[in-house]
């Protein structure tokens, strides 16, 4: 006789908080080392808490902000908010009574229960009742800015304004607003599982809705992000300092603001290559600001420091604008003998001529590289607006020889399908979580050079027949699966069977090295437009620019390399008939 499977005794439990209580486990065995006695005591007291206050918690950590008025946390498996907060703010893990500044009540509250707060106020106000929201509150604040401080009946913020409970802003709300006190620790917790601030706990419900789906790396359980505790202090540091980086000050108060932001970044110490990188960012960013501001003392002083790609060239491009002609062809004369890529090769050899000009030297003539086919198409102006190159590729597809719109797609995505096994291998430092993309390191110096072996082995395919099946393969096998470099919304199997027929596998090997050598430059910028003539299996690259656009560095690269190793590739200028003709324009049209 058949008995009843036993009923799972976790299937009442909310999914989003059996997630949460995955990553919490993960840590437990990735990180028991790195937790401090507060944090084990949090993974110990979270765990024996009430099912309806885990589940609080977990709502309101998945939620933007710390503060939340209790009538906007109703959930049936929740029940009354008021009851589930309890064991929390016994922990002092939720705040039940804070204070509220003037922004966090306009925040919280809507516009008519603020006309209801303020009545008083408003109605010593001309047309203050008609003001939106982000107006009445600037109309407000003159009015509270300093008052709590002087009668000792609330706190104030960094602004001096006023802060109360909501009950003495609103004495006539029964309803509570919860601080998530805790947030601090569930935020480096949460760092610490994914290895960044950009994801967060709803990758989990993504993953489980099928949103996302991520290739299952086998990496070992000791595989993390963070090797040591000082490492999570240290991204939490650059990261303040990222944020501060967003209210820096403009004027006169700039450069000291800037001066101070430096000199704590520069005391941050650490000797995690990873953080470095993420330090020479960040200064990157703040010598950006510099410029915008047209600070140029304060941006050469941090380029100087800073070794992100493309410091240099801001550099040399600050010299010049600070007229320091000598300094900056010395510096540039630096860069074309070793430059740090082809996008700063460029850059110097754009700039080489200009500054000798402006020191009064000869411009010696510098022989043209191999020029790139260039015409000119003259179409009707479409009657609904569409991108130009849709109009392009519409307008040059036949049967014999269809057009398809890839850009950056198909040439990345056919790498990705051939090299699946590389880009996914679990090296130390790579994969630490099962939701990530692709390998943490994907822009690190060395990431071709410790896989070498494995992508040589890959590109060695292109030298037989055995490049078709595993790009097939991985197709069929992979399908959905994030990627780096796959584009599986562009990708259909006749467009792939197309590509596998009509592209040399040469041709191939040539693109797939280009991008191995600069993954950060080079997975951009090729050709919008690509042309197949199946009976003949060839194939023509073709570049589209409308009205006014011009070709951006990135892609004058692609194409000076895809006519330098000789492959069919040219740039497409579209006019519009009605603008060509008013401008007596002499052009050659192009037809399939």
């Amino acid at each position: 006789m058949a008995t009843d499977a036993p009923s799972d005794p976790r299937s009442d439990v909310p999914y989003y908080l059996l997630n949460f209580e995955r990553a919490l486990a993960w840590l437990a065995e990735r990180y028991d080392d790195l937790l401090d006695a507060h944090e084990h005591g949090f993974l110990r007291d979270f765990a024996a808490l009430p099912q309806p206050s885990r589940a609080l918690l977990v709502r309101m950590l998945m939620r933007k902000g710390t503060l939340f008025r209790a009538s906007r946390l109703s959930y049936d498996e929740i029940g009354c908010p008021l009851q589930a907060v309890a064991p929390l703010a016994m922990l002092g893990w939720v705040d039940t009574e804070p204070v509220l500044t003037l922004d966090d009540l306009f925040a919280l509250t809507t516009r008519p229960e603020l006309l209801l707060i303020f009545a008083d106020a408003i109605a010593l106000i001309p047309g203050a009742k008609g003001l939106r929201k982000p107006d009445l509150l600037e109309t407000l604040r003159p009015f509270y800015e300093g008052d709590g401080e002087e009668e000792g009946e609330g706190e104030c913020d960094e602004r001096g304004t006023t802060a109360h409970p909501l009950s003495t802003w609103h004495g006539q709300t029964t309803d509570r607003v919860f601080h998530v006190a805790i947030a601090p620790l569930c935020e480096r917790l949460r760092l610490m599982f994914f290895g960044n601030l950009q994801q967060d706990w709803s990758e989990f419900v993504l993953a489980d809705l099928g949103v996302f789906q991520y290739e299952k790396v086998a990496f070992a359980p000791s595989s993390r992000a963070f090797q040591q505790r000082a490492d999570v202090d240290v991204y939490l540091a650059l990261h303040a300092c990222r944020e501060a980086l967003e209210w820096l000050p403009t004027g006169d108060a700039v450069s000291e603001a800037i001066d101070e932001l430096v000199a704590v970044i520069a005391a941050i110490e650490t000797s995690n290559p990873w953080l470095e990188t993420r330090r020479a960012k960040l200064l990157f960013r703040i010598g950006q600001h510099c410029e915008r501001q047209q600070n140029w003392p304060a941006a050469l002083a941090v380029y100087a420091r800073c070794e992100w790609p493309g410091a240099r060239h801001r550099r040399l491009r600050v010299l010049e604008r600070s007229e320091r002609f000598d300094e900056a062809f010395a510096l540039a004369l630096q860069a074309a003998a070793k430059p740090e890529s082809e996008e700063e090769a460029q850059r110097v050899e754009r700039m080489l001529p200009r500054l000798q000009r402006k020191r009064g030297e000869r411009v010696a003539r510098v022989p043209a590289a191999r020029p790139v086919e260039r015409s000119t198409l003259v179409l009707p102006r479409p009657d609904a607006p569409q991108p130009v190159e849709y109009v392009a590729r519409d307008h040059l597809t036949c049967d014999a020889a269809p057009v398809h719109y890839v850009e950056n797609a198909l040439i990345n995505s056919l790498f990705g399908l051939l090299c699946w096994e590389p880009v996914f291998a679990a090296l130390p430092g790579a994969f630490f979580h099962p939701f990530q993309r692709g390998p943490a390191d994907l822009h690190a110096p060395d990431f071709h050079a410790r896989r070498a072996e494995q992508f040589s082995a890959c590109l060695a395919q292109l030298d037989s027949s055995a490049y078709r099946e595993t790009i097939l393969r991985h197709l069929q096998s992979k399908v959905g699966l994030q990627s780096p470099f796959v584009f599986w919304g562009l990708l259909t199997p006749e467009l792939v069977g197309l590509a596998l027929d009509c592209l040399p596998a040469a041709h191939l090997k040539l693109w797939f090295e280009r991008l191995l050598r600069d993954i950060r430059g080079n997975r951009s910028g090729l050709p919008d437009l690509i042309r197949f003539w199946p009976a003949e299996r060839r194939y023509e690259l073709i570049e589209v620019k409308g009205p006014g656009d011009r070709l951006q560095d990135n892609q004058i690269r692609w194409l000076a390399y895809c006519a330098r190793h000789g492959m069919p590739v040219r740039v497409l200028d579209v006019r519009w008939a009605d603008e060509a003709i008013v401008a007596s324009e002499v052009v050659t049209e192009i037809t399939p």
